[in-house]
Parts: structure tokens; C-alpha cells; sequence
């Protein structure tokens, strides 16, 4: 019997209970493809595709966010740029305000200590000359004196140089 099933058969002339059953196998197999498979793999493929796409948008997002935090420091650069540049450009002030009022001040104490030293010098001069003056007096005195002592050893001659000074000096007024 197993020889006459098989001896019936034929591939290329399938029959009626064949076909039938290989199409209800075939709907019930892709019923449960469907269900256990591809609804898996479309989900999987699906949620693959929103990943990529969220990627994407995080990526451009990063790139614009990358593209203005270098903008925010090209600007920060130039403001540091102009700070340092403003910074130097008052320090160059400063210094040369400091080194011209030292200047100033330095020619000031200069002229001042020149003027004080003058002072001393004129009033030293005149020192020296009252002193000098005072000591040639003393000695003209001394001098006179002695002059007078050995002229006017007696006392007739005294009395007539005195004589002669009074009417000089009533001549002078």
C-alpha cells in the first residue's frame, strides 16, 4: 500500500487535499510569522529607525550647539582680546604718568635743594663778609688805637687831634 500511495503521487500534478491543506499550513504559518515574527522585527526595525533618527537629531543638535559655543568663544577671545589691549594700553598710561611725575617731583627737590644750597651760599657770603668786616674794624681800631698812643704820647697832643676832629665833624654835618 505504502508503494501505491507513492506510486500516485506526482509533483507536477498535485492533488485537491494537497494544495488545500499546504494553503491552510501556509496562511496559519504566515498568521504566526506575522504575529510572532514580523510584528517583532517591524517593532525592532521600527524602534531602530526612531534610535537612528533621535541620533541624528541629537547629532545636529550637537553640531549647531558646537558651532555656537565656538562663535560664544571667538567673541569671549575678542573681548579678552580688547580687555588685554585696554589693560596694557592704561598700564603704558600709568607708567608714563609715574615716570613723568617722578620727573617733575625729581626736578623740583633738584631745584629746590639747588635754591636752599644758594641760600646757604649767599648767607655764608655775608656772614663771612660782616665777620670779615667786623674783624677789619677791630683791627683798624687796634691799629688806630696804637697809632694814636705813640703820636699822642702826651697828653697836649691828645687834646689837640681832638681839637681837630670835633671841628672836622661840624664841618661834615
Amino acid at each position: 500500500m505504502e508503494l501505491l500511495f507513492l506510486a500516485d503521487f506526482s509533483v507536477i500534478r498535485p492533488e485537491p487535499g494537497l494544495i488545500i491543506w499546504t494553503l491552510i499550513i501556509f496562511i496559519i504559518f504566515w498568521l504566526l510569522m506575522a504575529r510572532f515574527a514580523f510584528r517583532p522585527i517591524q517593532n525592532a526595525l521600527k524602534k531602530r529607525e526612531e534610535d537612528i533618527q533621535s541620533s541624528l537629531d541629537e547629532a545636529k543638535h550637537a553640531r549647531e550647539e558646537m558651532a555656537n559655543l565656538k562663535a560664544e568663544n571667538e567673541d569671549l577671545l575678542k573681548q579678552a582680546r580688547e580687555e588685554r589691549s585696554k589693560i596694557l594700553r592704561e598700564a603704558n598710561q600709568t607708567r608714563d604718568n609715574i615716570v613723568n611725575e617722578a620727573k617733575s617731583k625729581a626736578k623740583e627737590e633738584a631745584r629746590k635743594i639747588v635754591e636752599e644750597a644758594r641760600e646757604q651760599i649767599e648767607n655764608m657770603k655775608a656772614e663771612a663778609l660782616t665777620d670779615a668786616r667786623n674783624q677789619i674794624g677791630m683791627m683798624s681800631i687796634d691799629i688806630a688805637e696804637k697809632v694814636l698812643r705813640k703820636q699822642l704820647g702826651d697828653d697836649t697832643g691828645q687834646q689837640a687831634y681832638v681839637d681837630t676832629l670835633i671841628s672836622e665833624m661840624k664841618f661834615n654835618n
